[in-house]
């Protein structure tokens, strides 16, 4: 019962700060500031679920004591039977409960609530390389149609075969894309015969993934001071005004000499805003990453630190069969993955990260 007492007065110590961030959210002070009310609006909801199960597990606990109470005192055969179904119903719950709080005190990574931006290219392997850029891109196209997420592309560079030299988009959603995406971060690597060999030999090729949170507006001090913008024919699909009118746009941010660009959309206006949303996001990025390169120095299975250079996953196409190389996970229904079945590895991945965050937690 120490256990139970300790996590119940963690949750507790939570409560009053949950109680006064309601009332900031409900004060004219807050609503008059933009920014500050979106930083209590995002640490309510993160405070919102551990208060929630706390307040469970207590209800909870308080049944299980009470149906214990009646087994030992009460003399009626019927109430005493009702309290050993309650007590058989509780008990297996408890301490499922009580790992659930645990994680949820763990602090998470701080922007899996986000929207997320993806970017895919085209590794060793050439043509063969690109084609399979594509299919990636496929199989996140049709992923996010299962998770009712909004694709958008900002840039792409087709190869010359088929498939993508490269390909930016952006996922939104209202269930934390970016904490689901951020797996996917790393080195794809595929066997197989490439459409491109007549010969029929099985050759590995790899494109690399990177996924960045989305900043928020609030996120990064963007001023379009510090931003060259250059102005050029879109090129691609798109019908005669495509190669005619200088509807792309190349956004440059001086200070850090990062380029972005897109020219996805006919209206320069909105590629300016697509790209000037990716700067940003790249931006945040930046800092980001090094919150990344912390966690990687206590997590051995590297699970969502966005290390871009590890190779994380083999496709292997004559064998049906995908593997990831940080869990030691592999399906054998390939061609059902490529179609954007993803959720059982991504949930795998996702019970082998709250493993490692409660061993970093008990450390």
């Amino acid at each position: 019962m120490a256990d139970n007492n300790t996590l119940l007065d963690k949750v507790l110590s939570l409560e009053g700060k949950f109680k006064s961030l309601q009332e900031q959210l409900s004060s004219p002070e807050a609503m008059a500031d933009m920014k500050k009310y979106v930083q209590l609006n995002k640490d309510y909801k993160e405070l919102e679920p551990i208060i929630k199960a706390g307040k469970e597990y207590e209800k909870m606990v308080e049944d299980l004591s009470a149906a214990k109470d009646i087994l030992v005192n009460e003399k009626d055969e019927e109430l005493r039977e009702m309290a050993r179904m309650e007590i058989a119903e509780i008990e297996p719950k408890i301490p499922e409960m009580e790992q659930q709080i645990r994680l949820l005190l763990i602090p998470a990574d701080p922007d899996d609530g986000k929207n997320a931006m993806v970017e895919i290219r085209g590794g060793t392997g050439g043509d063969e390389a690109a084609i399979f850029a594509g299919d990636l891109f496929r199989m996140y196209q049709h992923f996010a149609e299962r998770r009712g997420w909004k694709l958008e592309v900002t840039d792409q560079a087709p190869g010359t075969s088929g498939g993508f030299k490269q390909i930016v988009f952006k996922l939104s959603g209202n269930d934390g894309v970016y904490g689901v995406m951020k797996y996917e971060s790393g080195v794809h690597r595929v066997q197989r015969v490439p459409q491109t060999e007549t010969q029929g030999r099985i050759q590995t090729s790899a494109a690399s993934v990177a996924v960045f949170p989305e900043a928020g507006e609030f996120d990064v001090d963007l001023s379009w001071d510090d931003i060259r913008l250059d102005l050029f024919c879109a090129s691609g699909p798109g019908g005669q005004g495509v190669n005619t009118t200088y509807s792309a746009v190349r956004l440059t941010h001086i200070p850090t000499g990062l380029v972005v660009q897109c020219q996805e959309e006919r209206s320069q206006l909105k590629n300016k805003d697509r790209a000037f949303e990716e700067l940003r996001t790249r931006l945040y990025n930046l800092e980001h990453q090094k919150y990344l390169d912390g966690i990687a120095a206590k997590r051995k299975t590297m699970v969502s630190t966005g290390d871009r250079s590890a190779k994380i996953r083999t496709y292997n196409y004559p064998q049906g069969r995908v593997t990831d190389h940080r869990i030691n996970w592999s399906m054998y229904n390939l061609p059902v993955f490529m179609d954007g079945d993803i959720q059982e590895c991504i949930d795998q991945l996702q019970i082998a990260e709250n493993a490692e965050r409660l061993k970093e937690a008990g450390e």
